[in-house]
């Protein structure tokens, strides 16, 4: 049975096709991974079925009571709520049938006997419905999914208001996983966790009865939960029954006979042509040049995937910084309150190290504050000399209306108009990204133009915060492979342990500074 049906949709913004009439159905129970490289429409496809965005023709059809379930980290969270409360609230209509229980009884003492027999009858109902759907655990629930995304860590009666973007996001992963919609709609659910909470989420992907439609970059993870691939590639989707492994290799075999096809009728093509071309002036074999017109005519042609370019990253190397990139002592970092015991941690030029933790620890703010951005609680930070430092911000909030070429040349001014568009263009964007505003490209394309700046900057220290959130797979590659060539000195914060275990030297776990 369908519960979704995507009939004939086309969209685009301006001038550019993100869709030319695609099709799609999604059955009860299917597990499907939505992949596709940056910038081919994946989170605008779940815009679009979520109604969000309304597509310039097609017809998007929901079966009737189907409960749908959204992790869209742009919705807002009651500030004076604790993430207890806000994780109860999914069982909201199971609070609703209780209170309404409640008043009944609180009634009987006022009922006749013709009213309480009709009342005991209601009361006998709706606690059998309670029963039978698990109103009773509803605390032991919501405990199981706040461990294991890390939320009991954070703390379940605090205040949601104080929680970092990232912690928020996880807050409204549970409530959704609570809430065990008939469709969860997953658009980088692992973007703000950790290693252990990743296989936790995994697990429970895994074992989830009712459908669901994720959008992922990490590779091992998608792979372990789907058993349906629908690929976005060129305008279009194509449906690929098994998991991701299963996809590469269809889709790898699927091209090569499909370029067969295509070498075929563009030789056919030709030969028709030319045939044409010689004989549909002379009166003794016009006839014949007619019949192959009309078999030309009749020709469905064959479309194959444009050649999408590959980004290709080189950091730029500075001159040499001093021996020593950074000593603390007895350092305490955080806001309004402490973050983290004493740290005392030195790191000396050409070391690569690796920071990780789970979210809202205080990865960020250990940033910073080594950068001098934030002024710690207590303690010291010395900084070595002559440094040249590259940082990538994890998030960037601002709305930027600026298009891509705009925004690099804005940066690099005294580049001419073809410099800035061959910068651009190296970092795996057509042109058709870099006229577009910022704001409407993906997440992926937006961290490509910020890592633009970065490696047209020279510098001998990287700082980068979860560079590869958004990331498909080929620019994570191409980024991994800078970051080995890199001869600087390189502090990241990655939740990947794949992306970075060949890349650094040591790992800072802040699960061993945490108070």
């Amino acid at each position: 049975m369908s519960i979704l049906t995507v009939e004939n949709m086309s969209h685009g913004f301006g001038d550019r096709d993100i869709f030319k009439d695609v099709s799609f159905r999604l059955l009860k129970g299917e597990h499907v991974g939505l992949v596709g490289a940056n910038g081919e429409g994946k989170s605008t496809f779940m815009n679009i079925i979520t109604d969000k965005i309304i597509p310039d023709s097609g017809d998007i059809q929901w079966s009737s009571k189907i409960s749908v379930g959204y992790l869209d980290q742009h919705t807002h969270l009651k500030d004076g709520k604790s993430i207890r409360d806000t994780l109860k609230e999914a069982f909201s209509d199971l609070f609703d049938i209780e209170r309404e229980l409640n008043n009944i009884y609180n009634q009987m003492s006022f009922m006749d006997i013709k009213q309480m027999n009709k009342a005991i009858e209601k009361t006998t109902d709706l606690q059998e419905f309670l029963i039978n759907n698990e109103f009773y655990s509803i605390d032991s629930k919501v405990e199981s999914v706040a461990l294991g995304l890390g939320l009991r860590d954070i703390g379940l009666d605090k205040d949601v208001s104080k929680l970092s973007g990232g912690q928020r996001t996880k807050v409204l992963l549970a409530k959704l996983l609570l809430e065990k919609p008939d469709i969860l709609l997953l658009d980088e659910p692992t973007n703000y966790l950790d290693e252990n909470h990743i296989e936790w989420l995994k697990k429970y992907l895994q074992t989830y009865e009712n459908a669901f439609i994720l959008i992922s970059h990490d590779l091992d993870f998608l792979n372990s939960v789907v058993n349906i691939i629908c690929h976005i590639e060129n305008k279009s989707l194509t449906r690929y029954v098994g998991n991701y492994e299963n996809f590469v290799k269809v889709y790898e075999a699927n091209k090569l006979q499909l370029k067969a096809a295509y070498n075929r009728q563009v030789e056919e093509i030709s030969k028709l042509e030319e045939y044409i071309a010689k004989n549909k002036c002379r009166a003794s074999t016009s006839g014949m040049a007619k019949s192959r017109q009309k078999k030309l005519d009749k020709i469905d042609r064959i479309e194959i995937a444009k050649h999408k370019p590959k980004p290709k990253f080189k950091f730029i190397e500075y001159k040499e910084s001093g021996k020593v990139i950074f000593e603390t002592k007895d350092l305490i970092i955080g806001y309004d309150k402490p973050l983290s015991k004493p740290i005392n941690i030195k790191m000396e030029r050409g070391e690569k190290i690796a920071i990780i933790g789970s979210n809202g620890i205080g990865k960020t703010t250990l940033l910073k504050s080594l950068m001098g951005i934030n002024k710690p609680i207590s303690g010291k930070v010395k900084i070595g000399e002559y440094q040249e430092i590259g940082y990538f911000e994890q998030e960037i909030k601002i709305e930027n209306n600026n298009t891509a070429l705009e925004e690099i040349w804005n940066e690099f001014y005294k580049c001419s108009r073809y410099e800035i568009r061959s910068m651009l263009a190296r970092c795996g964007l057509t042109n058709e990204h870099i006229d577009s505003k910022v704001s409407i490209l993906s997440g992926g394309e937006q961290s490509k133009i910020r890592l633009c700046k970065l490696i047209n900057k020279p510098s001998n220290i990287l700082i980068l915060d979860e560079p590869t959130n958004h990331l498909d797979i080929d620019a994570k590659n191409e980024l991994k492979k800078a970051l080995k060539e890199y001869k600087g000195s390189l502090i990241l914060v990655c939740h990947e342990r794949e992306f970075y275990k060949d890349i650094v030297s040591d790992v800072l776990n802040c699960e061993n500074l945490k108070i």
